[in-house]
């Protein structure tokens, strides 16, 4: 099989294609024949080593997100048939309650070997059936960004119908934030630098969008619109440089879910407290979390927003176009 990694970390140019023999599954094991794979912000960081502070090992498999067909099954596999259609969870060893720290350990794409190969060897605990409607390369793009943003909506501080959601920038998160709050019945505020993908964002489900760069002061804006109440959600992707800005926007005890780390700068906890704002820090999801969202995905049969899909062959290029920020939802790489 053909299978990508980067034997040392620091620059793109370091990812190296090659070949390796095929691995037979073992008990409790599956092997899935790959169809596609998609990038997030975290695995740009992996490749020009800003990432996990040496926890990356050398010679890694990257890419956390992929979906592929069942190819083979060990001795004892009873979640999955020869051809069921699925993708692996982000975190291998999370299934289900509260995240323990053994669960960082397994981590695909960056403690472990992730999907950027022809084929992948899983634990069938480490899979999830992908809904009928989507194609592989939508299906690839919903371990990461997808979970993530279903988890800082409806897990710990659930959505309502009729609350606001604001959501920043058009990236993969923010994407799938909209489109989740919209079918939730929610008022979705987007932020973007670009009108056009402000118009994309309401496309989506969005209310309201706010161009960044025509309205610096965003969160005064987004005050207005509220009526001065402000937003019961922010899915903040910018970090620490917005932060305080999501912490402004959102309303007297409003909930901003901290994901990114775009951005660097500093942070008032004092604003915290007068506003009696929850922040809390999202990484991803459990595989219980995943079948959840890919309940609602099929019942509403939403499809996944992909800016573009590179050849297996062209998997830099996938990264550059990642990193040029361009973008409007997912980066795809499919894997013939």
């Amino acid at each position: 099989m053909r299978v990508y990694r980067f034997p040392a970390t620091g620059r793109i140019e370091q990812l190296v294609l090659g070949e390796e023999p095929a691995r037979t599954p073992g008990p409790g094991e599956v092997r899935v024949r790959l169809r596609a794979a998609a990038l997030n912000y975290r695995d740009l960081m992996v490749a020009e080593g800003r990432y996990g502070r040496g926890s990356v090992p050398a010679n890694l498999v990257p890419l956390s997100d992929g979906a592929g067909e069942v190819a083979e099954t060990g001795p004892g596999v009873t979640r999955f048939a020869l051809g069921a259609r699925v993708a692996g969870t982000f975190f291998q060893g999370w299934l289900g309650g509260e995240m323990d720290p053994a669960d960082h350990a397994k981590a695909l794409g960056g403690t472990i070997d992730g999907v950027l190969a022809e084929e992948r060897i899983f634990p069938e605990d480490g899979l999830v059936a992908i809904p009928e409607h989507l194609s592989f390369e939508e299906a690839a793009t919903l371990p990461c960004a997808a979970l993530t943003a279903w988890n800082a909506l409806f897990t710990a501080r659930p959505l309502h119908p009729g609350e606001t959601v604001l959501t920043l920038g058009t990236g993969g998160v923010s994407t799938f934030a909209a489109q989740f709050a919209h079918a939730a019945g929610a008022r979705v505020i987007a932020t973007s630098s670009s009108d056009a993908k402000l118009g994309r964002m309401r496309e989506l489900g969005a209310t309201d969008g706010l161009n960044y760069r025509t309205h610096p002061d965003w969160e005064q804006e987004v005050w207005r619109l509220t009526e001065k109440r402000g937003v019961d959600h922010v899915v903040e992707v910018g970090g620490a440089g917005t932060l305080s800005r999501s912490i402004a926007s959102a309303r007297l005890g409003g909930a901003v879910h901290l994901i990114g780390v775009l951005t660097g700068g500093e942070i008032d906890p004092a604003a915290i407290l007068r506003r009696s704002v929850t922040v809390r820090g999202v990484f991803v999801g459990s595989r219980e979390m995943f079948e959840a969202m890919n309940r609602m995905i099929a019942l509403h049969r939403l499809r996944p927003v992909i800016d573009r899909v590179f050849p297996f062959t062209a998997a830099e290029d996938a990264y550059r176009h990642l990193k040029s920020a361009g973008h409007i939802g997912k980066v795809v790489i499919r894997i013939d």
